[in-house]
């Protein structure tokens, strides 16, 4: 299968592709278009792409917008200076950078439009907890939207890193070696709903993790929201051929010839296409004191102008939506600090 997110990570390590300099032209742009929204958007959550205009750091947008969708599949931009800012500004601006890429949306239960990556002493073995409330290693995985978005506030004391591995490379190595483990991975598995659960659907759902929709590869994948699903006694357990397939799947994007390791600096913003990347990140220590600890703004963005979704996806989403989380009663909200 020929894309060009087909990429293996000591091929693509040293190369400048994926990485975008903010300098100080695209600085005083996002300012002015601070500017314009501290003047004219009382509230963050309907604010526009309009609202926020990008006259030259739009263009370098356009570039990033065309990696994410038609290239690689992942960037990394660099430099925002955000201890210039109050958290309320540098919220205010991550968003209405995601805004030049897509359409924020929820991304959890509680409605916020801006996650938190934080460790608050959780832990992943509580079925109904989120992995980005620890510290702990998490397992490869894919996210409810088109792009994920990562801005770092604070660095790790040591670890932390992020991890990506590309998913077509991944299910062509599968297709080469293993074509029977391959069928395992097109048909349907059941994953966790972690107690987010929208009205009148089951506190799980079904989804193949490698896809294949007009002529495009996609992947799902959530391997502890799936092993976390077994504990439903209407799910199926699983077979031995699944328990293989899942096991080569995550191998390989361990392994050194398909991974790509990065680290993030203050101001750094890493954004994905979730549709063909393999996200993770290491196990990390934090400082002690709390106002230092590792923290990262997650956005979700959907997006037309990617890969069309297949009926397991449309299915899975709330209705008329490409992807986020949306309960009875919730609207969509911004929290400026963890909660």
């Amino acid at each position: 299968m020929i894309d060009p997110a087909d990429w293996r990570g000591p091929e693509v390590k040293n190369s400048r592709d994926w990485v975008y300099q903010i300098d100080e032209a695209d600085i005083a742009d996002i300012e002015a278009a601070l500017a314009h929204v501290e003047r004219n958007v009382p509230n963050l959550v309907s604010m526009t792409r309009d609202e926020f205009p990008l006259k030259v750091f739009g263009g370098k947008l356009k570039a990033v917008k065309r990696q994410l969708n038609d290239g690689l599949g992942f960037v990394l931009v660099r430099g925002l200076p955000i201890d210039r800012y109050s958290r309320e500004q540098v919220a205010a601006i991550y968003l209405g950078i995601g805004l030049h890429l897509g359409k924020p949306v929820p991304q959890n239960g509680k409605g916020h439009l801006l996650g938190h990556i934080i460790n608050l002493g959780s832990s992943m073995a509580n079925p109904n907890q989120r992995g980005h409330e620890s510290k702990e290693t998490l397992r490869y995985h894919t996210d409810e939207c088109d792009v994920v978005g990562l801005l770092c506030l604070h660095e790790a004391k040591a670890g932390g890193a992020s991890t990506l591995a590309s998913a077509v490379a991944i299910h062509n190595a599968i297709q080469a070696e293993r074509p029977d483990l391959l069928q395992v991975l097109y048909q349907p598995w059941y994953i966790d709903r972690r107690g987010e659960i929208p009205e009148g659907l089951k506190p799980w759902y079904t989804m193949p993790i490698f896809t294949y929709h007009e002529g495009r590869l996609m992947v799902w994948l959530e391997p502890g929201y799936s092993a976390s699903a077994q504990r439903f006694p209407e799910v199926p357990r699983y077979t031995d051929a699944q328990l293989e397939a899942m096991r080569l799947v995550e191998t390989l994007a361990h392994d050194p010839r398909f991974r790509l390791d990065m680290t993030f600096g203050k101001g750094d913003i890493q954004f994905l296409n979730n549709h063909v990347i393999l996200h993770s990140r290491t196990e990390y220590e934090d400082y002690p004191e709390l106002e230092r600890r590792r923290h990262l703004l997650r956005l979700w963005l959907t997006s037309e102008d990617t890969r069309a979704l297949s009926p397991w996806h449309t299915a899975r989403h709330a209705p008329g939506s490409r992807g986020g989380v949306y309960l009875k009663g919730i609207a969509p909200n911004i929290a400026i600090n963890p909660v």
